[in-house]
């Protein structure tokens, strides 16, 4: 199968222009904490659920960065005040892509859920584009419970979180500080703090601390580099370092095409962000990269600092054959809560649980622990 690049129309010419490649220069746009825009057609990568209403939303977070979410109702909701669930991820991802599909689906089994496109990514605001950070991400999803808490069909005492990969680690960084969240969920969960900090290896950390140090240097470098030309260069998080110290990233997070006999985790990515399945024009992971020094801020500060007083219920799962499954391991681990369950699904990949395409998302599971711990 071969990947065909979707016609560019002005929205999609816009959020490129916006998307932080080397021509962004320092100087903000008008109102850089404004969305990049509020669509109101359907454009996701699921189909619309004919159980649930949908609509448009904005909100802003404390920073006073507006994002851009999208609100799913029971349909047959009736008078009632319900639970609700807030839900982002994957990193890198946007809300037309999982977090849509697992918050419409979560909605059909009758809650409030919201899907939001973090702080400057998707169609939230931000200046520079396609920023991710430990605080502003965590922020976003108090963001997300301030407004949930304020409509009219929700029951605020009931409010719980989802998060999926990278979003997994803020979630739980959030649930450790946010008192108003009664249940926290992670599905394939990343700690990004670990992921960018010590590098992603094959069920541990691959960086050696003189590695560390390498990745800290090319990066603080590149600050120079950006300072120099009054641009934010792209790159990718995912950095390399080889056996004689040399650094290396790419300019992007997935390749135009897949290289002869690919790494199987690259692949599993590819298929979903490069290909129909799960392309979206604004995601970061399907068309484009990170600003390239963006790991530096996830490399100091540990997000899952507090895991030991997360004392909500807590659902994590991940895929028996995910190679992120130590990252929900040792949160496991590391959560306090007496009321937690790590749940790993047999046979799956990590992006297995992105989408349904192999049938392995545990709906019910999910379903029946927000029911329980969100009475």
């Amino acid at each position: 199968m071969t990947f065909a690049p979707k016609k560019l129309t002005a929205t999609m010419l816009l959020c490129t222009a916006l998307s932080g490649v080397a021509s962004m220069s320092y100087a903000a746009p008008t109102n850089p904490t404004a969305p990049v825009s509020v669509i109101d057609k359907w454009d996701k990568t699921f189909a619309q659920s004919n159980k649930v209403d949908h609509r448009k939303v904005t909100f802003q977070t404390r920073y006073g960065i507006t994002l851009v979410g999208d609100l799913y109702i029971p349909k047959d909701r009736g008078d009632r005040q319900l639970a609700a669930i807030a839900v982002s991820g994957p990193f890198g991802a946007v809300k037309e892509q999982s977090s849509g599909l697992y918050a419409q689906t979560l909605a059909e089994h009758g809650f409030v859920t919201l899907a939001f496109d973090p702080s400057y990514t998707g169609e939230s605001g931000g200046y520079p584009r396609n920023v991710a950070s430990p605080d502003i991400n965590t922020e976003d999803f108090s963001a997300a419970v301030d407004f949930l808490g304020l409509q009219k069909e929700v029951d605020r005492t009931r409010i719980g979180l989802l998060g999926i990969c990278g979003w997994g680690g803020m979630a739980l960084n959030d649930a450790a500080m946010d008192t108003r969240i009664k249940a926290v969920a992670t599905s394939v969960m990343y700690d990004m703090s670990r992921a960018m900090g010590h590098g992603v290896g094959d069920g541990k950390d691959r960086y050696s601390t003189t590695d560390r140090r390498a990745v800290l240097q090319y990066l603080n470098n590149q600050r120079w580099k950006d300072a120099k030309t009054g641009s934010f260069a792209p790159g990718s998080h995912d950095i390399s370092v080889d056996e004689k110290g040399n650094v290396s990233a790419s300019d992007r997070i997935l390749p135009e095409a897949l290289p002869a006999n690919p790494n199987l985790v690259l692949k599993e990515f590819f298929d979903y962000y490069r290909m129909p399945r799960g392309f979206h024009e604004r995601s970061v992971n399907s068309a484009g990269a990170w600003n390239a020094t963006m790991p530096l801020s996830f490399m100091n500060m540990p997000l899952l600092s507090y895991a030991n007083e997360i004392t909500i219920p807590t659902l994590i799962v991940t895929g028996e054959k995910a190679h992120s499954r130590y990252f929900a391991e040792d949160a496991y681990k590391a959560v306090g809560s007496k009321q937690k369950e790590l749940v790993i699904i047999p046979g799956a990949n990590h992006v297995d649980l992105y989408d349904n395409a192999a049938g392995k998302i545990p709906w019910a599971k999910f379903d029946q622990f927000f029911k329980t711990n969100l009475k």
